[in-house]
């Protein structure tokens, strides 16, 4: 593992979202790493708990960081205040309301309407809050889905990514990360950031809808589009591309992989120079990436057979330098080392503990990511936030202890 950075040094410059308040109500990951990220952006974000237990991701585990928060939580609720609130006690859902009032923006991701007996719902918030940008995160929509539990693992299966993942006749299978959630996450973002910018220009917040369903079928672009336009359900490949080729995963020495994405045909040429066979660029069946798609199976074998006289590495090295897209496939720990050697920072260590975590992928110049600080414990604000949202409206939100 790359030895950690501290991560960039407090800056003279503001952030981006300086001033800006947003009350995380969410829970488990795409609603809570939609708030990080603006956390990372300089927003002040208060992470809103049930008490006792709080949300389901501290209980995920192992494996658990040095300070025995488990490490899946504190993924997605960096530098963020903790509040514990009961919705269903008379005071705490008062306070809820009146943090909603103050807000600028609300991320939940409740079941639809399943709010409205707290004040909570979009309608009863920006009534209260005009400015307010209320963003709702569901599984399945507002409609006929409302009702259905949205989890990333599910999502992932009815909604089309496992059937095209994995080998032709063999298991689907998801991915390797909880990657509609963070799509999700990241539509979010987006979506809040441009009803931020809607209302500086008119003072007027409004409702953001995103659904894991929509944005896992709006992330499948080329697979969806070439549905559309033939009517066919692609398949999985494994490591092949539908429309390209050579782009998939080529054995080399004693079997080890490397991952080439030949994208023109002068990159394959490039490619068949290196590998000593540059006649396999005019060969009829290779010539244009067309052929070659057609042509895949003989196509591979011809070049399996070059590679196998060297390692993955070596290979890498040479064919990199002929402008060839191609790489070994590292481990995440290999991939962190890369990320270090290319000058990327790509570990922060978070708060007291020194918690290292991946940084933020963000660099804006003028307004530069803030420093993270360490997840919260469950409440570990609530004394001074019940305070300040008991007193007076106009009245700051008072610094960190």
């Amino acid at each position: 593992m790359p030895q950690p950075h501290p991560g960039p040094q407090p800056q003279p410059q503001p952030t981006a979202l300086d001033g800006v308040l947003v009350a995380d109500f969410s829970r488990v990951l795409a609603g809570p790493l939609a708030a990080a990220t603006l956390a990372d952006l300089g927003a002040e974000v208060i992470k809103v708990e049930r008490p006792g237990t709080g949300d389901d991701t501290r209980a995920w585990g192992p494996p658990f960081a040095a300070e025995g928060t488990a490490a899946y939580f504190d993924a997605a609720n960096r530098s963020k205040r903790g509040l514990a609130l009961d919705l269903g006690d008379p005071d705490d859902a008062a306070a809820a309301r009146e943090l909603a009032r103050r807000a600028d923006v609300l991320i939940e991701n409740f079941r639809p309407g399943s709010l409205a007996k707290y004040g909570l719902d979009p309608t009863a918030t920006r009534a209260a809050n005009p400015g307010l940008v209320h963003c709702t995160i569901t599984g399945f929509g507002s409609g006929p889905g409302a009702r259905l539990p949205g989890y990333d693992f599910v999502v992932q299966a009815v909604g089309g990514l496992m059937s095209i993942t994995g080998e032709p006749g063999g298991t689907p299978l998801k991915a390797g990360v909880a990657l509609v959630d963070v799509l999700t996450a990241k539509d979010a973002t987006t979506g809040i950031l441009a009803a931020l910018r809607h209302r500086d220009r008119t003072g007027r917040g409004q409702l953001v809808e995103v659904n894991l369903l929509s944005s896992l079928l709006g992330s499948l672009v080329n697979q969806a589009s070439g549905h559309l336009a033939t009517g066919r359900d692609p398949g999985p490949m494994g490591n092949r591309h539908p429309s390209i080729a050579p782009y998939e995963t080529l054995a080399c020495r004693d079997g080890q992989l490397l991952a080439v994405a030949v994208g023109n045909d002068r990159q394959f040429r490039m490619l068949t120079e290196t590998l000593g066979a540059p006649e396999l660029a005019s060969d009829a069946r290779f010539a244009r990436n067309q052929d070659r798609v057609r042509n895949r199976t003989d196509l591979i074998k011809a070049l399996e057979e070059l590679l196998a006289a060297d390692t993955p590495g070596r290979w890498a090295e040479r064919l990199t330098a002929a402008s060839v897209p191609c790489g070994p496939v590292n481990t995440l720990s290999e991939a962190l080392k890369l990320a270090e050697r290319l000058g990327l920072d790509p570990v922060a260590l978070v708060g007291e503990g020194r918690i290292p975590q991946v940084a933020s992928p963000l660099r804006l110049s003028g307004t530069p990511v803030r420093p993270p600080s360490a997840p919260p414990r469950l409440d570990e604000d609530g004394a001074l936030l019940r305070t300040w949202l008991s007193g007076p409206a106009n009245h700051p939100l008072p610094p960190r202890m």
